[in-house]
């Protein structure tokens, strides 16, 4: 997250077609954050900064094809190709209660019942059923299951996650 309260969710990595459609690898676990007519913020490789509208996006292979109001042709889309796409944490879909998103997780200081510091949560992996934060503390990394009956309370204020370590761990 940038400190103005924008999220780098998608970086531009080509076009598609002649028509101005982008190419986009998406780090949203979601396309609702491209809904059409939602404002997305472009950023490009020497720090420029526009807002545009989106027009529609859809998934495409690996990536999400990206169609965005005002771009009409290859040679508007080319020069944008590299940009970063950021839009307003506030443009989020509102979560139910005791879920959060990554960023949210991403940084917060994990420690025991037993207040022992385990360390940082670096980065966190999807398995499917459920999430896996990586937590290191210096050359030590532990992975820790996102379940209810290991993460005890995440609290955003504070920065911290209370965790109750299966034997093993």
């Amino acid at each position: 997250m940038e400190d103005n309260g924008s999220l780098l969710i998608a970086k531009i990595v080509g076009t598609h077609g002649i028509e101005g459609t982008f190419r986009v690898y998406s780090y949203a676990e979601s396309l609702s954050v491209f809904k059409p007519d939602s404002s997305i913020l472009i950023r490009d490789t020497r720090g420029y900064e526009e807002i545009h509208v989106v027009n529609w996006a859809k998934p495409h292979k690996q990536i999400i094809l990206l169609s965005l109001k005002g771009i009409t042709n290859i040679s508007q889309a080319e020069p944008l190709i590299g940009s970063e796409l950021f839009i307003s944490e506030s443009d989020l879909p509102k979560l139910e209660d005791e879920t959060y998103y990554w960023f949210n997780i991403i940084g917060l200081s994990v420690f025991t019942i037993d207040d022992k510091y385990i360390g940082r949560i670096e980065s966190i992996i999807p398995t499917g059923s459920n999430d896996v934060f990586v937590v290191k503390d210096g050359d030590k990394e532990i992975l820790i299951p996102g379940l209810e009956s290991v993460v005890l309370s995440i609290d955003l204020n504070k920065k911290i996650m209370r965790v109750d370590l299966p034997d093993g761990l």
